[in-house]
C-alpha cells in the first residue's frame, strides 16, 4: 500500500505592504504565458502513493489587488448568486443534511475564514458554536496535523463551494495527517461514521496497482455521495477520481452569455499541462451504469462543473495568504458537486449515488464543446453531444441529476430541476448536527 509521507509546507511573505505568493515546495506556475491567465498550483505535483490537491490560485490577480476586491467592493470571481443562477440551485440548499470536506494538513483559520466568506454573501453563520461547523483530525479528534499554507488553500476553497452551493448544510472538515492515500482514506472513513452522506475529495495521483485495495478500504460507502477531482493536468486519469465508488468531476469554464440559459460552458483547457482530467482507467473496473463503449474499464468523468481559473470562484483564505482571491481547478468542481447532492437529500440506502446522473441525463446540462488533450480526437479527450471524458454528462441543471430515484429509500429531499426563490433560510438557523 501507499506510504505515509509529510507533505510540503507551503508559505507566502508579505513584501512592502503588498502580498508577494511563494509557490508550496515542488509547485510550479502553469500556464505562464499568453495562453491563459497566470496561475500557480496550490500542491506540488501528485506522484505514485501521495496525492496533489487540485487547486489553482490567480496569482495575476492577487498581485494587482491582495484583496481580489473589484472596483464595487465585491470580491472577484463567482459567488453563491452565479453558481445558483448557472445551475439552476435553490437558493437555501442542504436543509438536514451534512457535507464533509477532507483534505490534508491544516488550515488553523478554517473557521474564522469561512464566516468571512459567508458574511460577504450573506449567508447564514456556520460554526462550532451553533453546531453547523465541525473540524477533526484523521481520527475524529482534535489532534490537527502540521498547518501548511497550500493545502489551507484548498480547504477554503473546498468550505467556500458547499457554502455557496449547499448554504444551510452542516459541514465537517476532516484534516488527514498527511496527502498519502492512507491518511485521506482514513480521514474520509472517520467524515461518514462522522454522520456525512455527502464527501468531497479535491485531491488526486496517478494511478497504480494498490488502488482496489484502496477502494474497499476508503470508498466503499453505499448510501453516501463521494466526489472527487478529476485532475488539473489535461487528459489522463487520476485516483480516486477513478474509483467506481465515487463520482469523478471533470471541469469547464464558465462564461454567462445571451442564450435563454445566461451561461455557456466548454471543456476547461488552458494548455498541454493545464485542464481537467479525464480518460480510461488502467486498473478500475467499469461500474454497471457506465455504457460507453470505447473503454472497457472505469472512465472519468461523470459530471462536471466550474474549473477554468479563468472563470474562476472568489474564496477567502488568510492563512499566509492574501484574503480574497480568485481560484480554479477540479478542486472547485468536486465540492460543488457534492453539494448539489445534498441540495438534493440523503441518498437511498444501499445504493452508489455515483449512478444517479445516468439515470437522469436530460436533466444536466450536455457541455459539447472543446478538448484537453490528444485522444485522435475520442470522446475520452473531446466533448461531444452526450457522454464524454472531460466533462462526462455535463453539469448540472437542478436537482434532478442527483435525487435518489423514487421509491427508494434514503429520505431528505427530493426536489427536482428548479430554482426555488423565496427560501425559507433563517439565518443563522441550523437543524442538529449529527455528531
Amino acid at each position: 500500500m501507499r506510504k505515509t509521507l509529510v507533505a510540503a509546507v507551503s508559505a507566502a511573505a508579505v513584501i512592502g505592504g503588498t502580498y508577494a505568493i511563494v509557490a508550496p515546495a515542488g509547485a510550479s506556475p502553469v500556464a505562464q504565458g499568453a495562453v491563459g491567465p497566470h496561475v500557480r498550483r496550490l500542491c506540488s505535483q501528485p506522484r505514485p502513493g501521495m496525492m496533489a490537491c487540485n487547486a489553482l490560485q490567480r496569482t495575476d490577480i492577487v498581485a494587482k489587488a491582495a484583496t481580489a476586491m473589484g472596483s464595487n467592493g465585491t470580491p472577484s470571481g463567482f459567488g453563491p448568486s452565479d453558481l445558483e443562477s448557472a445551475y439552476n440551485l435553490p437558493t437555501g440548499g442542504g436543509a438536514g443534511q451534512t457535507v464533509a470536506i477532507v483534505d490534508a494538513q491544516d488550515d488553523p483559520n478554517a473557521e474564522q475564514d469561512l464566516a468571512t466568506y459567508r458574511k460577504q454573501f450573506g449567508l447564514p453563520d456556520c460554526t462550532t458554536a451553533n453546531g453547523c461547523f465541525k473540524k477533526a483530525d484523521e481520527n475524529g479528534g482534535s489532534s490537527y496535523p502540521t498547518a501548511d499554507a497550500g493545502w489551507a488553500g484548498e480547504i477554503s476553497l473546498d468550505l467556500d463551494m458547499v457554502s455557496a452551493v449547499a448554504p444551510d448544510a452542516h459541514i465537517v472538515l476532516v484534516e488527514a495527517n498527511s496527502a498519502s492515500m492512507d491518511d485521506l482514506g482514513t480521514a474520509v472513513n472517520t467524515a461518514v461514521k462522522l454522520g456525512a452522506k455527502f464527501v468531497s475529495n479535491s485531491y488526486g495521483g496517478p494511478e497504480d496497482a494498490s488502488d482496489t485495495q484502496a477502494d474497499s478500504q476508503y470508498f466503499n460507502h453505499p448510501g453516501v455521495a463521494i466526489t472527487a477531482s478529476a485532475g488539473d493536468s489535461g487528459y489522463g486519469v487520476e485516483y480516486p477520481a477513478a474509483s467506481p465508488g465515487v463520482t469523478a468531476v471533470g471541469g469547464t469554464s464558465l462564461k454567462k452569455d445571451s442564450s435563454q440559459r445566461g451561461w455557456s460552458e466548454s471543456v476547461w483547457n488552458t494548455s498541454s499541462s493545464e485542464g481537467t482530467g479525464s480518460g480510461c482507467s488502467t486498473v478500475e473496473t467499469k461500474p454497471s451504469w457506465q455504457k460507453d463503449t470505447g473503454c472497457a474499464k472505469r472512465t472519468v468523468a461523470d459530471v462536471s462543473a466550474v474549473a477554468d481559473p479563468a472563470t474562476g470562484v472568489a474564496v477567502y483564505d488568510s492563512y499566509q495568504s492574501g484574503g480574497w482571491q480568485v481560484f480554479g481547478g477540479t478542486s472547485a468542481a468536486s465540492p460543488i458537486i457534492a453539494a448539489v447532492y445534498a441540495d438534493a437529500g440523503a441518498p437511498a440506502s444501499g445504493a452508489n449515488p455515483a449512478s444517479y446522473p445516468y439515470a437522469n441525463t436530460s436533466a444536466l446540462n450536455d457541455v459539447t464543446s472543446g478538448s484537453n488533450g490528444d485522444c485522435n480526437g475520442t470522446y475520452l479527450c473531446t466533448a461531444g453531444s452526450g457522454y464524454d471524458g472531460p466533462t462526462g454528462l455535463g453539469t448540472p441543471n437542478g436537482l434532478k441529476a442527483f435525487t435518489a430515484p423514487s421509491g427508494s429509500t434514503g429520505g431528505g429531499s427530493t426536489g427536482g430541476g428548479g430554482s426555488t426563490t423565496g427560501s425559507n433560510r433563517t439565518p443563522g438557523h441550523h437543524h442538529k448536527p449529527r455528531w
